[in-house]
């Protein structure tokens, strides 16, 4: 696969790292040569299986050293391809649904985001040796697993804000943040001496090829972990120290970027993690605005030419030179700013939208806008000032309601995978092939 094609590729892979193919499509343009997988009352194809292996393996042909024996790859890559159809089953037992039009305007993102027309993102998915039937497929399961994962969390995750202000009293919320990536070497339930004493020699032993420059840390996680993130490398992303299980943030701070620690047992195994880089929060400001308004709506008895006639009227009234705040209390329709002459308060720029917002931007202080159009209908505005405002202290809550609302939706939603994969009737027939 063509490497310049994976932005392309980074859209459809949100949830997963190979392109996988939906049953209809793999059955539509390969032979079924044997099943390597049932889930269920369903099946993964060999063919399905090969076809995702073979996109992972395209992607680093550059470097196929970094990829784990075909095995273990095989296993890794069946593995998700298991828990990704007990999910699409899930998500359409519960009625999730993604229509057309909303495929339709996933698919131009993803054609937007690379700069293509649809015609070009046609043409290189046919010179990628993907069809586009294939690709639709492939895009609207992603989102339906991401509907799954929102709808489950959603229902299960509330942050109060007295959680919020016991974070804030034990952490320091907005420090430095830190890139990390991990390799954990799994040990099985009720492991014995010897388990643990091998999981942890492999554990060093994975170390010390990489320190003494034998393979990088991403290559090591590819060919040796057992963690999810494998096949991203072992790439856990950007974290707040705040954000870390507190048992490794002293282990963290006392690495250097680049450096990796010592094998630290958790309840999976043993983990190596590596401290990639750092970087420093700084004071956070926002632009806020102070303006009033006037609104006239647009409305089936009342149409858009209408209301825009008789805004223009009302902006003439003031420029002539009658007070705004007296015409809005009169005329606005805006419930919210009416009975205040207008006045709007202090927001961010796209507070009261993204029509109101653009031309906030234009306007200097004191100037007043000629009509424009929103969804609503028509709108007069004076902008009346500008300020920074210092926003770090409401960050540092949101950043801890995200903090504590991520926790607890992964901590949900992986215990929801494991209970439905435990459910689940799954035989691997790889052994048999």
């Amino acid at each position: 696969m063509n490497n310049a094609f994976a932005p392309v590729l980074a859209a459809l892979l949100a949830l997963s790292t190979a392109f996988v193919p939906g049953p209809a499509a793999a059955q539509a343009t390969t032979p079924i040569d044997s099943i390597a997988a049932v889930v269920d009352e369903d099946v993964i194809l060999r063919s399905e299986l090969d076809r995702a292996v073979a996109n992972i393996t395209a992607q680093y042909a550059s470097q196929p050293g970094q990829l784990p024996p075909r095995d273990v790859l095989e296993r890794q890559v069946l593995d998700r391809l298991v828990l990704a159809r007990l999910q699409l089953a899930r998500a359409r037992e519960s009625g999730i649904r993604v229509s057309d039009g909303e495929l339709a305007q996933a698919i131009e993102s993803v054609a937007s985001r690379n700069r293509m027309t649809q015609d070009q993102l046609r043409a290189r998915l046919v010179q990628d040796g993907l069809s586009y039937e294939e690709f639709r497929d492939s895009l609207r399961d992603e989102l339906l697993l991401e509907r799954l994962r929102q709808r489950y969390v959603q229902s299960r995750v509330q942050v109060s804000e007295a959680e919020i202000d016991q974070l804030l009293a034990v952490r320091e919320i907005g420090g430095p943040e830190v890139r990390l990536a991990n390799i954990i070497v799994a040990l099985p339930d009720g492991a014995t001496a010897e388990d643990i004493a091998t999981a942890q020699k492999k554990a060093r032993d994975i170390k010390s090829v990489v320190e003494r420059g034998e393979i990088d840390f991403a290559a090591a996680a590819i060919r040796f972990s057992d963690a999810p993130n494998a096949l991203e490398g072992g790439n856990i992303g950007w974290r707040a120290l705040d954000a870390i299980p507190p048992a490794f943030v002293g282990l963290i701070q006392q690495l250097k970027p680049g450096e990796i620690s010592e094998p630290v047992r958790g309840p999976g195994g043993y983990q190596l993690i590596q401290l990639v880089e750092t970087r420093e929060q700084g004071t956070q400001t926002m632009t806020e605005y102070n303006a009033q308004g006037i609104l006239i709506r647009a409305t089936p008895t009342v149409p858009s030419e209408t209301a825009r006639q008789k805004a223009q009227a009302l902006r003439d009234r003031i420029v002539a030179g009658e007070d705004f705040a007296a015409i809005a209390r009169e005329h606005s329709e805006d419930t919210m700013s009416r009975n205040d002459g207008g006045d709007m308060g202090w927001f961010p720029v796209n507070a009261w939208g993204t029509s109101v917002g653009a031309q906030l931007t234009q306007l200097r202080d004191g100037e007043i806008s000629q009509p424009f159009q929103s969804e609503v209908g028509w709108h007069v505005i004076k902008r009346l000032g500008t300020r920074e405002q210092d926003v770090t202290e409401q960050n540092r809550r949101n950043q801890a309601r995200e903090i504590i609302a991520q926790r607890k939706a992964e901590e949900e939603f992986e215990r929801f995978l494991r209970q439905m994969r435990a459910e689940a009737f799954v035989e691997s027939r790889l052994t048999k092939d």
